[in-house]
């Protein structure tokens, strides 16, 4: 058979159906060779590199550890590997799928998540000698996996360029080090240039009278037009989410958000550190419900404050409920979110979710001078992990996050939003 050249056509290939799997930023990476090619090496060695953000689905870890399978072409474990990519691809993570997976084997797995995959999917073949493949073996470490695995099983599972079939695989020759092979896969699939940057040092404010916010009453958010992309109102509670009912409704409008908002709180909730988790408040909500609020809100200022104008009670309003014809909420691209312990139990944030400036003597701001530590920590940890998977929080609300409306289009000095105000079918 032939050598594939450095760079096949097919090695990075872009899904074009209209229902897919992952996004258009997503990376699928898939490494494939012989025992002790050096697979799992590369594979930790990407995210070593990139950070959290990589999911590794290792073949070995499913069909030995999860499984306890033989490796047939009938194994549960090939399944099993697509379906686990895949929810993590649209769960918003990179994917390292690694393993020997024999071609005739694991072919069709793998082609059909290239061909369904939305973003940039990139395929790795390590092309080591028996030869060479013995002498890595033989200089482990591990005494007992070494007595487990022996040379006569290294042997007997040795194919020599097993490649999948079209051209999708780059081969990565013998002689290139760990190191190179793994700086070859980051430049090739720009995983090195994507690479997350770590988040903001965190900047105590002094509240919104000495640093403004951009309220969305502002002339700003309005003049941001809508180019609606379409996307459809999806229910986070088929997704494993721990949501709460405090502001549940009888058609369950309230657990619904776009579908791409989905995949980025699915993100988000990934990079929170062990034994912290998000809570779902709410998300959509019908633009009879955001005018509701609204006109109360308003109407308890105006009865606090009974010699303001209309446009000082407006603008006062729009620091805690959105104008209904802007809402994030109304158009499903805004969550309400805290965070709970493993047990789930909220941990401290300042003050409640929904508390007003006036109730909360202003500690409902995002960065609000008035905190404890304890409760400064917890909504830097909220923040981080918003921001790093794509929303703009709302700065009088530290429970309050949305994507593509109009005010992060504004945030993000964007030309357009993507999403608009909606009917929940």
């Amino acid at each position: 058979m032939a050598r594939m050249t450095d760079t096949p056509s097919g090695a990075r290939r872009r899904s074009s159906a209209a229902l897919a799997t992952g996004r258009a930023d997503t990376r699928l990476v898939v490494i494939r060779g012989n025992s002790a090619s050096g697979k799992s090496s590369v594979a930790q060695g990407l995210r070593d590199h990139y950070g959290r953000g990589i999911a590794i689905v290792g073949q070995d870890v499913i069909r030995r550890n999860v499984l306890r399978e033989h490796d047939t072409a009938r194994g549960a474990n090939i399944a099993l590997l697509g379906s686990i990519a895949r929810e993590a691809l649209d769960a918003g993570f990179h994917v390292v799928l690694d393993g020997i997976l024999y071609a005739d084997r694991y072919s069709h797995m793998i082609t059909s998540l290239v061909r369904d995959h939305r973003g940039v999917s990139s395929c790795y073949y390590l092309n080591v000698p028996l030869e060479a493949s013995l002498a890595r073996h033989a200089s482990k470490a591990d005494a007992a996996y070494l007595a487990q695995v022996t040379d006569d099983h290294l042997a007997s599972w040795y194919r020599e360029l097993d490649l999948l079939p079209g051209g999708l695989e780059t081969v990565i020759p013998a002689d290139s080090t760990l190191q190179t092979t793994i700086a070859r896969i980051l430049r090739e699939t720009e995983l090195a240039s994507i690479s997350p940057a770590p988040p903001p040092p965190y900047k105590p404010s002094q509240g919104d009278s000495m640093n403004p916010l951009v309220l969305m009453s502002d002339p700003q958010v309005a003049a941001i037009p809508i180019r609606e992309c379409g996307e459809p109102l999806v229910d986070v509670r088929d997704h494993a989410f721990r949501i709460d009912p405090r502001k549940q409704d009888p058609q369950g409008s309230f657990a619904h958000v776009r579908e791409g908002v989905l995949a980025q709180l699915q993100h988000a909730r990934s990079l929170l550190p062990a034994g912290t988790d998000l809570l779902f408040i709410e998300g959509y909500r019908p633009l009879a419900l955001q005018q509701r609020y609204f006109t109360d809100y308003r109407n308890e200022l105006a009865n606090a404050q009974p010699g303001w104008t209309a446009e000082q009670l407006h603008q006062a309003a729009s620091r805690y409920v959105s104008p209904p014809e802007i809402a994030p909420h109304s158009a499903g691209a805004a969550v309400d979110v805290t965070l709970v312990d493993q047990d789930g139990h909220e941990l401290d944030l300042g003050t409640r979710v929904n508390a007003s400036p006036e109730e909360s003597d202003g500690a409902c701001f995002t960065h609000a001078p008035n905190l404890s530590d304890h409760a400064r920590h917890h909504r830097r940890l909220l923040l981080n992990a918003m921001e790093s998977a794509g929303f703009t929080n709302y700065g009088t609300e530290f429970w309050h996050y949305s994507a593509a409306d109009r005010y992060d289009a504004l945030m993000r000095q964007e030309p357009h939003a993507r999403y608009g105000p909606i009917e929940l079918p």
